[in-house]
């Protein structure tokens, strides 16, 4: 039997039949599926798979609604993902062509999460406070519409969203189950357009950095040896300063690998298994 919903944040009506054996205004959650699947046929026509919905400039890739099969009334993990300078913009798709969102497209089964994956404005960096504000109210707004599990949310970003996952790592450490960096870092190359990173004198910024997040985040960090854009001892650097506090994490370096590292780590097949097995209440530091 068709439902009939209306959607008022996004002005559309939607018709969607049952999931679960439930009827979908009877599962408030089920709200925010009933749009997204009207979002999936909608976008579908822009390059986008039966994976992604839209939300604006912001898409959530839902598992299970490619197969059919997605059962909202279980939490669900949810993983924020930063994407680089190059898919800046305002047209809500440029994020989902690289990185994870071309995994998912590749491996949907890898991934059994929320993935939000906000766009950061043109000129804009994930580091500015509206960007990061933005990208913050995507993963709580999905959390919300799509029962959010709070003891699984992980945060991952390439390039400039690289940079923007560790600063959102050392703002709320309490935050992620597990982080995955790729080919980012914290002191940003002094190109154009590009902002400064304040330094405090006689401050090493890599071990100040590492101390804010702590030694018991779960992090894989990922990066090319011979990547021309963000030097890789950015990433050897953070790597090191957490390992000097205790930390435990992973580092993979890519031998003759340039900027785009990224292909290669969102296909490595142990990464989804590494980084889904991880909980927040397994951390003994996790304060929230």
């Amino acid at each position: 039997m068709l439902e009939l919903l209306r959607k008022a944040d996004d002005a559309f009506l939607v018709r969607f039949e049952k999931i679960g054996h439930a009827p979908i205004h009877s599962i408030p959650a089920l709200r925010g599926v009933a749009a997204c699947t009207a979002s999936v046929g909608e976008a579908s026509g822009n390059g986008l798979s039966q994976s992604f919905c839209r939300r604006k400039r912001n898409i959530v890739s839902l598992p299970g609604l490619r197969a059919g099969n997605l059962d909202i009334r279980q939490k669900m993990a949810s993983d924020l993902f930063l994407h680089g300078a190059g898919e800046r913009g305002d047209d809500g798709l440029a994020q989902t062509e690289i990185g994870i969102g071309r995994a998912i497209r590749l491996y949907s089964d890898r991934f059994p999460a929320v993935v939000v994956m906000p766009q950061c404005i043109k000129d804009n960096w994930w580091s500015d406070a509206a960007m990061e504000a933005q990208a913050l109210a995507a993963l709580d707004q999905a959390g919300k519409e799509f029962h959010g599990d709070s003891d699984r949310i992980y945060l991952t970003g390439l390039s400039m969203g690289g940079y923007g996952s560790w600063s959102l790592a050392e703002k709320y450490p309490g935050k992620w189950a597990a982080a995955v960096v790729i080919c980012g870092g914290i002191v940003v190359p002094k190109v154009p357009g590009a902002p400064e990173t304040p330094i405090t004198p006689g401050v090493d910024p890599y071990a100040d950095a590492a101390k804010k997040i702590g030694s018991t985040l779960p992090v894989w960090v990922f990066h090319g040896a011979a990547d021309p854009a963000v030097p890789v001892e950015e990433s050897r650097n953070m790597v090191a300063a957490l390992k000097a506090i205790g930390s435990d994490v992973k580092y993979t370096e890519y031998e003759g690998v340039q900027h785009n590292s990224w292909d290669k780590a969102y296909s490595e097949p142990e990464l989804p298994i590494w980084l889904f097995a991880q909980r927040l209440s397994a951390r003994k530091d996790a304060t929230r």
